[in-house]
């Protein structure tokens, strides 16, 4: 079973990449972020053609998430206490064959002395409040999504540029270690303990081309889940395509 997650940067606009993307990539649970579209106008029949159940919650122009599965999703809950107040649709959580998965879009922060980076913080301790009132970690529960977080400086080109910048402060950090500690493991991590590989590049200064990335996008497993991890990657070839999105898929593949 894979679960994969992907930041489209607006589902209108690459509706068509999506698509293409599953058919080469056939995948149980896709949790798509920044889907930029209100629910009445997600484009769900070109999935459910191909044979896909369609959950959404969208808003517009901005923000929105939604998860694309082979699997029927039951137990659907849409953003959480603290969350749905604000208006902004960042989270949408499933079950599908039992695993839990929680498709989330951190709010990006835009820098440290700004009242979003205190609601970044604010929203990152409410997941962790929604996870332990409402999920057991001696179950499978999958967390993808945007972190819109670097979790260390293997996960950063330049770590002594970005020092204490947004997506790499102490503070962000922290508060993402967390809600790790409720019983996450990074899937990824479990496969390459090593630098130099990124899931977002600037769309400016050759970003992707010269590889100036960061790690912000995210499939993490609690410890039942994480046991029957066989593979995760990043699949970087639709940041290759014409005006991609600025992500590009992360994958973590089980063994069920």
């Amino acid at each position: 079973m894979k679960i994969a997650t992907w930041n489209v940067n607006s589902i209108g606009v690459r509706l068509q990449q999506v698509l293409n993307w599953l058919a080469d990539n056939p995948t149980e649970v896709l949790c798509l972020q920044e889907i930029k579209c209100v629910d009445e106008k997600f484009p769900a029949q070109p999935f459910r053609e191909a044979g896909y159940f369609v959950t959404h919650y969208g808003q517009p122009s901005y923000n929105g998430v939604a998860i694309i599965s082979l699997i029927e999703p039951h137990d659907i809950e849409t953003g959480f206490d603290g969350d749905a107040a604000t208006g902004q649709r960042r989270f949408l959580s499933a079950t599908y064959n039992g695993i839990r998965v929680i498709n989330t879009y951190f709010p990006n922060g835009q820098a440290l002395d700004s009242e979003k980076f205190v609601y970044k913080l604010g929203w990152m301790k409410n997941l962790r409040h929604y996870l332990d009132a409402r999920c057991d970690p001696n179950t499978p529960v999958a967390l993808c999504g945007d972190f819109n977080i670097a979790p260390d400086d293997r996960d950063v080109y330049d770590p002594v540029a970005w020092a204490g910048q947004i997506h790499c402060s102490p503070q962000e950090r922290e508060a993402l270690q967390e809600i790790k500690d409720w019983g996450l493991v990074d899937t990824f991590r479990q496969y390459q303990s090593e630098g130099g590989f990124y899931s977002w590049w600037n769309y400016r200064e050759g970003g992707f081309r010269r590889n100036m990335g960061l790690r912000i996008d995210h499939v993490w497993a609690s410890n039942p889940l994480a046991e029957k991890c066989v593979a995760a990657w990043i699949d970087k070839i639709p940041r290759t395509w014409e005006r991609p999105s600025d992500h590009t898929p992360v994958v973590a593949e089980f063994s069920l």
